[in-house]
């Protein structure tokens, strides 16, 4: 292992060089101008050499000229030390101009000393960068051939960090840029291609071989536009970690480009005042806190102070991560710290979270307990029904009792018009939380809908990863078959915001955006990952899996009033009717959920619920 000298080590080796460089300057260059040839004045000449040298690096020391980072040494270093050798030198000029018995040569001798000193102090510090720069580019002349989208200053980062960082093979062949000024011109000595749009034929130009994306303030549709691009060529594409706020160019980042990074969506506006007033100071109640929305409930509910947050879930391990991930935020921001309690359990377990609202009496509870993977419920009817169903009654009736403020119920597009069983034990909560909005007397009841959510545990895009990471196939269900995406954390900064817009009774409804074609995702996936769709890595068409839909329903309409505006463009209000307590049924699901057979849990879920259209034939 190649061993580093301490800081302090280095730092007296260059004042050593530089103090021997003053010397020099001043004798060789002062000699000139003092007749040494009489000992006296030699002895004056080579006490005052001495001692203007030591006040030369003296100055250095004031002007932290010792503090740089040699690595790192470039035109502000240099331009530092010019700024102060002509200062020091000025000085001194001044000084013996005015006491000019003192010094043993004429005063515009330090004129000389100025362009001299700033050569033989810079170049011998400029010694390892080049020759560092010049082993980098002999070494890349067969490293990855790489584009940089964008030739401003987060273009020369990233030519920076390809240069300086040894474990990049990346050799850059060119810029790409709009600016018609930039475009033909050279940047570090490096061409610059244009316009972005025909980035296509400029890989196949230049046979580029990776992208790396580097400009400030792209919107997410641009970006998307560029990665369907970039891997349309069968080309890697990587960015710049931050794209809006680039300010320290020693510690930016080449990352991979993200799944997330395709969905053209724009960053959501949130009511954050608003959120604020509605979670600080209270107690919060979320189940199902440790699963992908709960979690990042939890995330965001902390960000806003409340007075105790509770999370409870049945498995233990996803909640014991959330739970480590919370304290060591607090750690970090003990302005964030709130009262935190984990409580492991089933929602189906009346005695067991009723204890939770007995000992916390939560006045908000958002409700994300459930099952939720669709093939898997087509096999398990009663354990969909006992969770999703019987489970959100008892809280649903808990919060009534324990007289919370508001309840939310984190509910999903396949709740319309279902085909599942999972979508339709979905849409039963829905049923009943309108019907105990009507009922309670103190707790405002709603529920939130949306669709897919990128990266959720057991979704598509971790599963994709993981075939990936095997080497293939990818499967998917069918070829036309899409789905609505959304980024976990903004669906729940929806979530939130429609908690505080909730009156009561409300079945909210997330814009989700354009539907996105799994195949597609598919290939982008493989694509972004450096391989090629149907080469490297196959995909394979497996058929649609029960309970399972071709298209989802369309969520929002807006060429029809079925979906009531709020002051959030990206949520609506469902205009829906609801089951009334003897339609529901409750009791009897409560007292005889451990004698229901699979089929039973379906034809009762059918029964209840009209619009459910099982596609199972074969019911286990």
């Amino acid at each position: 292992m190649e061993r580093k000298a301490p800081k302090i080590v280095i730092k007296i080796e260059l004042a050593l060089w530089d103090l021997f460089i003053f010397l020099s300057v001043y004798f060789f260059i002062g000699s000139r101008f003092v007749d040494l040839t009489e000992t006296e004045n030699l002895l004056r000449f080579g006490v005052f050499t001495i001692i203007i040298a030591a006040l030369s690096v003296g100055a250095f020391i004031l002007a932290q000229i010792y503090s740089m980072l040699m690595k790192h040494f470039g035109f502000q270093e240099i331009l530092r030390i010019s700024i102060a050798i002509i200062s020091k030198n000025l000085l001194f000029m001044v000084f013996f101009l005015i006491f000019r018995d003192l010094s043993p040569f004429v005063f515009y001798v330090y004129l000389i000393f100025i362009p001299v000193e700033i050569t033989l102090i810079v170049f011998p510090r400029t010694i390892p960068r080049i020759m560092r720069y010049v082993t980098q580019w002999y070494r890349r002349q067969d490293g990855l051939r790489t584009l940089i989208i964008g030739a401003g200053s987060g273009g020369y980062i990233v030519l920076t960090e390809i240069m300086d960082n040894k474990k990049r093979d990346n050799k850059v062949i060119g810029f790409v840029d709009d600016d018609t000024n930039k475009i033909g011109a050279k940047m570090s000595g490096i061409k610059i291609y244009g316009p972005i749009k025909n980035i296509k034929e400029i890989i196949k130009k230049t046979n580029a071989e990776e992208v790396i994306i580097a400009i400030k303030s792209l919107k997410p549709k641009s970006l998307a536009g560029i990665i369907n691009d970039v891997t349309e060529c069968d080309v890697s594409v990587k960015k710049m970690q931050v794209l809006s706020d680039v300010s320290n160019e020693k510690e930016v980042k080449i990352v991979n480009v993200k799944v997330e990074d395709l969905l053209n969506r724009e960053p959501i506006a949130l009511d954050n005042e608003g959120i604020s007033s509605f979670i600080k100071d209270k107690v919060i109640l979320v189940t199902g806190g440790g699963g992908s929305i709960g979690s990042e409930l939890c995330r965001q509910i902390v960000s806003y102070i409340p007075k105790r947050l509770v999370i409870f879930d049945i498995y233990e391990n996803t909640t014991y991560e959330i739970q480590m991930e919370l304290l060591r935020l607090f750690q970090k921001n003990p302005s964030l710290k709130c009262e935190l309690n984990v409580i492991i359990g089933s929602v189906y377990n009346y005695e067991r979270i009723k204890s939770v609202f007995e000992k916390y009496k939560p006045n908000i509870v958002f409700h994300a307990a459930a099952y939720k993977h669709v093939p898997l419920m087509e096999d398990a009817p009663v354990e969909s029904l006992r969770t999703n169903v019987l489970g959100t009654y008892y809280v649903t009736i808990l919060a009534d009792e324990y007289k919370v403020d508001k309840m939310v119920l984190v509910s999903t597009d396949k709740a319309v018009r279902p085909t599942s069983i999972m979508g339709a034990c979905k849409r039963y909560a829905e049923n009943i939380i309108q019907n105990q909005n009507e009922i309670s007397k103190h707790t405002n009841y709603s529920a939130v809908r949306f669709g897919n959510v990128l990266g959720s545990n057991g979704s598509v895009i971790p599963l994709f990863k993981k075939q990936i990471e095997d080497g293939g196939p990818l499967t998917v269900t069918h070829k036309e078959i899409e789905r609505y995406f959304m980024i976990i954390p903004e669906a729940v900064g929806l979530i939130l915001q429609s908690a505080v817009y909730a009156k009561g009774g409300e079945i909210f409804v997330l814009d989700m955006g354009s539907p996105v074609k799994i195949l597609d995702l598919a290939e982008r996936m493989i694509r972004l990952s450096g391989y090629v769709p149907y080469k490297d890595i196959d995909i394979k068409i497996t058929g649609l899996r029960p309970g399972e839909k071709l298209y989802e329903e369309l969520l929002i309409d807006t060429n029809t009033n079925a979906h009531k505006k709020t002051d959030n463009e990206k949520i609506f209000i469902e205009h829906e009717p609801h089951l009334n307590t003897e339609e529901l049924d409750m009791k009897f699901i409560s007292e005889n959920i451990n004698n229901l057979s699979n089929e039973d849990a379906v034809k009762l879920v059918q029964e209840t619920i009209k619009t459910y259209n099982s596609n199972n034939i074969e019911k286990k």
